[in-house]
């Protein structure tokens, strides 16, 4: 039976794609700008309607233009606090009950932070906004993916503050940013870094970039997980009869269970997946049914006017899935986190599927 929009609502969800700078209260930036003196591109009251116009040119590049206004008003400590403290409140009334916040801190050093100041200012948001949602009797896990910016060349030195934090809330490592001329080998002597260090990461690919983004992200950095992933479907043949017919990369990545982190209203808003029109047209559908480990994600929910709730409205409405569909989304998702095994079991164990058990009785 398909969910419904009350079900939907009130099952508890898992983020592991949630950009730091991509869900910032419009009225927020409105604020923080005022007071520093950052020009807006829009009149704070259509501020919101601005950031997901801007977004949906079709574009990679277009789209990530809109993060220079939510990135300016993310360089004071107390800003950084602030929209962090605000993240962890919008996640919860979403019904997430864990969450990994990546973020570039490299790009928010204008007012003379370190990377070290900006990464503590950014986790004082994510305690007092954890603290306040526990004290309204609800269970929540948040932590930090520290991003590099792919054309940059700091990779290594975020990766050495990754590890360096790696105790203190930061539980893992990413590089995004314009995929298509930036190839995740150009940051490889991070992930050999971090790969000795023990330390996770997963890595936007096969989002703007086809297979050869995903190879390299997978076989020669040796990605935990695949930010986006959407491209894997260049490897598959679907006119293979009676089933589509994997190659050998797609074959890898479904048999090594490596997480793809799906971003749908993102990726119709970049045209990631060519020929995509609508939500019905996104490779999650077929990707979940061949088994794919598949997770649902927001990716930037001011960008895209959306949430992971909205998310599984959008895709129960496309696809018609039911509530234990959503379940084995979710379990897919905590089982991919960057949490401790034996944390990931009691999110599991204790609140996702006792969760959704209630809302099926």
């Amino acid at each position: 039976m398909k969910a419904t929009t009350e079900q939907i609502a009130a099952v508890p969800k898992v983020a592991l794609h949630e950009h730091l700078d991509g869900g910032v209260r419009p009225e927020t930036v409105a604020e923080i700008a005022l007071a520093i003196g950052h020009d807006l591109p829009a009149d704070p009251a259509e501020l919101g309607h601005w950031f997901e116009e801007a977004s949906s040119s079709g574009s990679l590049v277009r789209y990530l233009e809109t993060f220079q206004h939510t990135t300016g008003v993310m360089q004071r400590p107390e800003d950084l606090t602030r929209v962090a403290r605000e993240a962890v409140l919008d996640l919860a009334a979403d019904g997430v009950v864990y969450a990994e916040l990546r973020w570039a801190p490299e790009q928010h050093q204008n007012a003379g932070l370190s990377i070290e100041e900006a990464v503590e200012a950014v986790q004082a948001g994510i305690d007092e906004g954890v603290e306040q949602v526990r004290a309204g009797g609800r269970a929540m896990v948040v932590g930090q993916l520290l991003t590099a910016m792919r054309h940059a060349s700091r990779g290594m030195e975020i990766a050495q503050v990754a590890v360096a934090y790696r105790d203190r809330g930061v539980l893992g490592f990413d590089i995004a940013g314009a995929e298509d001329g930036f190839p995740p080998i150009l940051h490889l002597e991070a992930f050999e870094y971090l790969r000795r260090e023990n330390m996770r990461f997963t890595i936007h690919a096969g989002e703007a970039f086809g297979l050869p983004s995903i190879w390299q992200a997978v076989q020669r950095c040796g990605a935990d997980r695949l930010g986006h992933g959407v491209r894997i479907v260049d490897d598959i043949d679907f006119t293979a009869s009676p089933t589509p017919t994997l190659g050998r990369l797609a074959s890898y990545i479904r048999d090594c269970r490596i997480p793809l982190e799906m971003c749908p209203s993102s990726n119709l808003q970049t045209g990631a997946v060519p020929g995509m029109t609508s939500i019905a047209d996104h490779p999650i559908g077929p990707l979940a049914e061949l088994g794919f480990r598949v997770t649902i994600n927001s990716d930037n929910r001011l960008m895209s006017g959306t949430s992971i709730g909205r998310e599984m409205s959008l895709l129960t409405d496309a696809f018609g899935y039911s509530l234990g569909d959503l379940r084995w989304f979710t379990v897919n998702a905590m089982k991919s986190a960057f949490l401790p095994f034996d944390e990931r079991l009691v999110l599991i164990n204790d609140v996702i599927k006792p969760g959704f058990a209630a809302l099926s009785s």
